[in-house]
């Protein structure tokens, strides 16, 4: 009895340390939400509207640029993955990471050969794991990107665009268009995983329909005045807009997982609770019954005694 109520303190402690560490992740998560999600907003408009801009650019037919309009007959496509670089965040990585896998397969289906980039060891350890080859990959700022960490990423899409599908940017194969699957942050209890399609530009669904809603698609198009040549403007824009979105698809992902982690640690934590309160109560028992075991040995102790003290 005694070995079994020490095993049960054993336990009890061993979860109480457990339950300090998600407590304090759960914290550090929650602190971290309402930071990401005023950054996440900050960016949104300008990506926004940078993307519903060069969309209307690229209804144009005298405007031909291979960020802009595409190749005719695509043939590789680049899907840029963004996953986190620690664990403990409950399905986030998952979640993206089998989008991503959706989004492939859909890409063959269609004839188109994917080409992977990914962001975040998690993604990373994936797809080593299971030894399927990705043309680029970036880790270490998952939960507090900035605009410098997006700047690498741009540099190796933009290059493979620039390429195309029918040559090579250092070493890596070029793709004509650029699928960014990310999970997007609608609420401190709500993460989706989406895919959005950058190059070549166009509006997302949401983006369209937010449009429609507005009226905006009745209206005629913008008019744009170019100094110096849009060649020249699109040369130097285009790559800035793949950063923005790339950046963007950052934040949205840095938000998600800290409110991912938050949800997961508070669960464990609950759990950690529960835990401690079974334990304690199967120590109480175990407790009990060894007081029970040392009463009834005394009280058949103390009869032994006097049934041997009548005999004398």
């Amino acid at each position: 009895m005694g070995a079994q109520l020490r095993v049960y303190r054993r336990q009890i402690k061993s979860v109480q340390s457990t339950q300090k560490i998600t407590k304090a992740m759960e914290l550090i998560a929650a602190s971290r939400i309402v930071k990401a999600q005023n950054r996440v907003n900050a960016a949104r408009p300008y990506a926004d509207e940078l993307t519903r801009a060069l969309a209307a650019l690229g209804k144009d037919a005298s405007l031909q640029h291979p960020l802009l309009t595409g190749a005719a007959n695509p043939r590789r496509a680049g899907v840029l993955v963004v996953t986190s670089d620690r664990g403990l965040a409950g399905g986030y990585s998952a979640n993206a990471i089998k989008r991503a896998n959706e989004l492939t397969a859909s890409l063959r289906a269609e004839g188109k050969e994917p080409v992977l980039y990914v962001i975040g060891r998690k993604g990373v350890g994936y797809y080593r794991f299971r030894q399927i080859p990705t043309a680029d990959s970036w880790t270490g700022f998952s939960e507090q990107p900035n605009f410098a960490d997006a700047r690498g990423a741009t540099d190796a899409v933009v290059s493979a665009l620039l390429a195309t599908s029918d040559g090579e940017s250092d070493g890596r194969p070029g793709v004509d268009e650029l699928h960014v699957v990310y999970t997007r942050f609608d609420s401190m209890v709500s993460q989706t995983p989406v895919d959005d399609l950058v190059a070549p530009v166009q509006l997302s669904d949401a983006e369209q329909a937010a449009q429609s809603s507005d009226g905006a698609s009745n209206a005629p198009a913008p008019a744009y005045e170019f100094e110096p040549e849009p060649q020249q403007i699109l040369t130097a824009l285009l790559p800035r807009y793949i950063s923005a979105r790339i950046f963007s698809a950052l934040l949205e992902s840095a938000a998600s997982e800290s409110a991912a982690r938050r949800r997961a640690m508070k669960s464990a934590s609950d759990n950690a609770t529960d835990l401690i309160r079974t334990y304690t109560r199967m120590a109480n028992q175990a407790r009990q019954a060894e007081i029970t075991q040392e009463i009834s040995e005394i009280v058949g102790g103390a009869d032994a005694l006097a049934a041997a003290g009548s005999d004398y």
